[in-house]
Order: C-alpha cells, then sequence, then structure tokens
C-alpha cells in the first residue's frame, strides 16, 4: 500500500488558492500512490472561525470538492474539508475513490480549550466506522479519524478504538495540531500507544504553515504495526512524501531538533506566513541595541530578506554608546535597511508643550513613558509611508509583568517573541550565532546588563534567571503563591509577580497578537 502524505499550507478562506494547492499534488503524485493523505479543513485552512457561519462560504467549499473530485482517477484521496447535512455543519474528513464516489468521516471530539473553539461551529460525530478502500482489486479497511479523535484518552468516547473494533486495518489521521516545543514527541508518542493496543498501523499527517498567532509545524509521520517511526516528513515546510507499507523499511529516528531551533524555525515560518497572507512585504523595527529587538530583527531577516527589514534605530538623550553603535552593527551583521533617527528634540518639543502639566514635578514614569511613544509614533509614520507593517518586539516575561508602554515600544501589527521569555531570548540568540558559525547577533548585546534606558544609568529592575522561570509557572501552569513556594520560590516576590501579571492584562488586551510557541500564550 502506497500511502502519499500530503503536508501543505493553505490560507485561510483561499478556497481557490488551497484548492489548486490539492491538485497540484494530485496531478504529481496520483501514479505512484494508492492513497493520498491531506490534513485537516485543508480545503479552508484552520481555523476559518466565523467563516463558518457563511452560507456562500459553505456552498464554495462544496463546490471545491467536484472541482477535486474529477481529477481524482488512480487512487484514493482523503482530505480534510467541512460538510453541511441536515441542521449540522462537520469537521469532515472526504475520502474520494477513483471510481467518483465521494464518503465522508466526521469528527467526534471537538476540542473547546485554549485555541480551540470547535464546538461553536461543528456538531461531532455520534459514532466511528471504517471506510472500504479496494487497492489492485483488494479490499482494504481505512479507519479514519481527525485530530483530537486521536487523543481520547481524555474523552468517553474511544475512537480509535470504535474503529479497530470494526476491523480497521490501518489508522489514518488528519490534523491541524499546533506546534508548541517538543509537541511532536507527544504525537508520537501517543500514537505509539494506540499502535501497541491495536497492532495496526497508523499514519499521521498533519497542516504546516501560520495563521496569525498559530504555527503549524507539519512533521507527519507513520509508524507500523511493530511501533516503529517508518516515515517522517520535514518540519516548518511543506512536504510531500510517498512510502510503502507493504515494503520492508528502514527504520528511522524522529528529527530531534534543540529548543532554540525548533523557536527559531517557528517564528520565522510564523512571521513569513502573516506577511504573505496579509500581502505586505517590508517590516520596520525600532533597533534599541538591546536583545529583544536584535532577536526580533535576525528573525525578519530570516523570513523576509535583508531588503524587506528597515531597522531604525531612535537614541533618546539617555541612550549610551555602546547601544547605538550595537544597533548599528546589527544592521550591518543582518545587512538590512538602516536609519538613526534621534528624538531628544522631539523629546525636549513634546516637554515643552507639556510644560504646564510637567513643570515643578519630578520626572518619571511621564516622561519614560513619553520617549517609548515618540518611537513608537515614527515607527508607525514609516510603516504608512512604506506601506509596512511594524514588529513589535516585547518578550513574554514583560507583557507578562506590565513592563512595556501601551502606544509606545507595544506598538506593531505582530509581536514577534511575545511567547518567549527572557532566558529564551538568550539562549535562541546564542544559538543563531553558533548555528551559523559566526556573529550575527552582537556578541556586545547579549552579553550587556538588559536596559531600557528612559532615564540615567537604568537597568531592567528584574533578576531574568529567576523571574523568568517564575512568570512561566504563573502563566502557563497557573500555580498560585502555596504552589510556588513549594518549588522554592521566594513568597513575597511570588505575590509580587502574581499580582503584576494580573494587573497587566488590561495592557495585552491591547496588544498585538503573538506567534504561539508554547502551550499557553497571552491571547
Amino acid at each position: 500500500m502506497k500511502i502519499t502524505l500530503a503536508q501543505i499550507n493553505p490560507t485561510v478562506g483561499d478556497i481557490g488558492g488551497n484548492v489548486k494547492k490539492i491538485l497540484n499534488v494530485i496531478n504529481t503524485y496520483e501514479q505512484e500512490s494508492d492513497i493520498i493523505v491531506f490534513p485537516e479543513m485543508i480545503t479552508t485552512g484552520y481555523p476559518p472561525q466565523d467563516l463558518l457561519f457563511e452560507s456562500n462560504f459553505i456552498s464554495s467549499v462544496e463546490s471545491s470538492l467536484s472541482e477535486i473530485k474529477r481529477s481524482v482517477n488512480q487512487c484514493t484521496v482523503v482530505l480534510g474539508t467541512i460538510r453541511k447535512e441536515k441542521e449540522g455543519l462537520y469537521n469532515a474528513a472526504a475520502i474520494i475513490h477513483p471510481s467518483g464516489k465521494i464518503e465522508f468521516r466526521y469528527k467526534s471530539l471537538l476540542p473547546t480549550y485554549d485555541v480551540f473553539d470547535e464546538a461553536r461551529y461543528f456538531t461531532p460525530a455520534v459514532s466511528n466506522e471504517p471506510v472500504d478502500v479496494v487497492i489492485s482489486d483488494k479490499s482494504h479497511l481505512i479507519g479514519v479519524q481527525i485530530c483530537e479523535d486521536l487523543w481520547d484518552d481524555a474523552y468517553s468516547q474511544k475512537v480509535t478504538s470504535e474503529l479497530a473494533a470494526q476491523g480497521a486495518q490501518i489508522i489514518i489521521n488528519i490534523s491541524a495540531s499546533p506546534f508548541s516545543v517538543d509537541r511532536i514527541h507527544e504525537r508520537i508518542n501517543t500514537v505509539s500507544q494506540k499502535v501497541k493496543s491495536f497492532k495496526i498501523p497508523f499514519v499521521y499527517c498533519n497542516m504546516v504553515g501560520a495563521q496569525d498567532e498559530l504555527v503549524f509545524d507539519g512533521q507527519s509521520f507513520a509508524i507500523d504495526e511493530n511501533e516503529k517511526l517508518i516515515s517522517q516528513c520535514n518540519a516548518f515546510d511543506e512536504d510531500v512524501l510517498t512510502f510503502d507499507l507493504n515494503e520492508k523499511i528502514e527504520y528511522i529516528k524522529t528529527l530531534n531538533q534543540p529548543e532554540e531551533e525548533q523557536i527559531y524555525h517557528a517564528l520565522t515560518l510564523g512571521l513569513k506566513d502573516y506577511f504573505n497572507k496579509t500581502s505586505h512585504n517590508t517590516a520596520i523595527i525600532g533597533l534599541s541595541g538591546g536583545i529583544d529587538s536584535a532577536l526580533t530583527a535576525a528573525i525578519a531577516q530570516n523570513a523576509l530578506g535583508k531588503r524587506n527589514v528597515y531597522g531604525i534605530s531612535m537614541p533618546s538623550q539617555y541612550s549610551s554608546d555602546h547601544s547605538k553603535s550595537d544597533a548599528q552593527k546589527l544592521a550591518e551583521l543582518l545587512g538590512i535597511q538602516f536609519e538613526q533617527i534621534p528624538i531628544k528634540s522631539l523629546y525636549d518639543s513634546f516637554t515643552e508643550s507639556l510644560s504646564v502639566f510637567f513643570q515643578n514635578t519630578e520626572s518619571g514614569l511621564a516622561e519614560e513613558n513619553l520617549q517609548a511613544r515618540i518611537r513608537g509614533n515614527l515607527l508607525m509614520a514609516i510603516a504608512n509611508k512604506k506601506n509596512a507593517l511594524v514588529l513589535n518586539t516585547g518578550n513574554k516575561t514583560e507583557s507578562a509583568l506590565g513592563y512595556c508602554t501601551m502606544y509606545g515600544d507595544m506598538c506593531g501589527a505582530l509581536s514577534v517573541i511575545s511567547d518567549l521569555n527572557k532566558s529564551q531570548v538568550y539562549k535562541v540568540c546564542k544559538w543563531i550565532n553558533k548555528h551559523y558559525k559566526r556573529e550575527i547577533i552582537p556578541n556586545g548585546t547579549i552579553t550587556k546588563p538588559p536596559s531600557a534606558e528612559l532615564r540615567p544609568n537604568q537597568l531592567d529592575p528584574f533578576d531574568y534567571e529567576v523571574v523568568s522561570p517564575l512568570v512561566d509557572s504563573i502563566v502557563t501552569e497557573n500555580l498560585y503563591t502555596s504552589d510556588l513556594t513549594k518549588e522554592g520560590f521566594d513568597i513575597n516576590l511570588s505575590k509580587d509577580l502574581i499580582d503584576k501579571v494580573r494587573l497587566s492584562e488590561y495592557k495585552r488586551r491591547q496588544s498585538a497578537p503573538g506567534i504561539r510557541i508554547s502551550k499557553k500564550a497571552f491571547g
């Protein structure tokens, strides 16, 4: 049985473009395949959200299946789509036979946690049965399931068990499973446990690409009845891979990328697709000489190309010489466009205009935030003139604690590193230099103490080595003070940070969408 995993990158709502990609794969691989498998909801892109409430959208998707069916002549195609039936709308797998017959199987388990809200749109299947597929005049019972149906241990309905009990000789799971660090190992381990229980091979086809905050990493794979990995597609790239279940196959090891490498490629894909799918080419980034803007610029250059990235240095009277030189050096190392726009005269003009409120008062937060907002205005003006998007450079630790300025350093269309804690930012920067075997992020940027440089001799008010993991425990694991103290964290620090996380939500509500790389991202 020759199976082709068609791990392709759809765009939400672009039914015509998605169908074109599907047909290209079918036309190219049909002769060498018995079954071609596409990911979940590949005709619509994932997640289509409230497009699913539009009747014209649904009818367009249904019409697209007729177009695909006409191209299927020699093999069976399994692909994710949607289907309206009576009063219900279903997250569906369409099984298109070379005879022209189309059968459907529906998703049973509809996730409604974290980034998922499928119960808002879909009706669940109440039962599951295999599909009879004829290959070389021989009948094969194929169990088809959709994404969450694999993860049935947490549910009363056991989808894989139902299919196996009815004689399924192989399970095919079509998924749109978002990336988080090391998520591939969870998928492979879960599938391996299913294979161990039911002694049948398992094929897992996952979407690749990005949609707003979500990144889909692909890494589709197959595991044989001996629980061995026999095929795996690339990570973060479109990939089409054919293998034969009946041939003796050399077992492979799963792609085992370091965390920093996974994050770098995920953010690159997330940024690239955000620009492509919103029809933008050019990014504007404020370069402070600090670590966060350096990493954002490096990812942007990798995703968009050096000609399409503008780094803007906006020093004030408080900016150090090394920050100004580090910003320029970064731009030179990356080969991106670079301009310096000093803001002291603008700041002086603002404070003079505000003298009725500012005079005879101690300089403090208002004056500091004013500098950030001047910079935000400059970046947005340049973006308008260049038909570009501003990239926000804030990290997860700062966002959690509210260490950011609304309408200042929070401005931007996309927050690239907003799901990385401060420690991860440093680790990824070091990995970049090591991976490319040269200085890309200036060493001075990595080694100097972090500072917003909004007043004389200012340093960030946190020990990030302590605070970053503590904030992650609060946000990702939802731990409270008693839990944190058991883990060895200082009780007063824990209380203070929990308060800051909660009180800063009003800021985060107005922040740019951020690319998700953890199991729990803001937004």
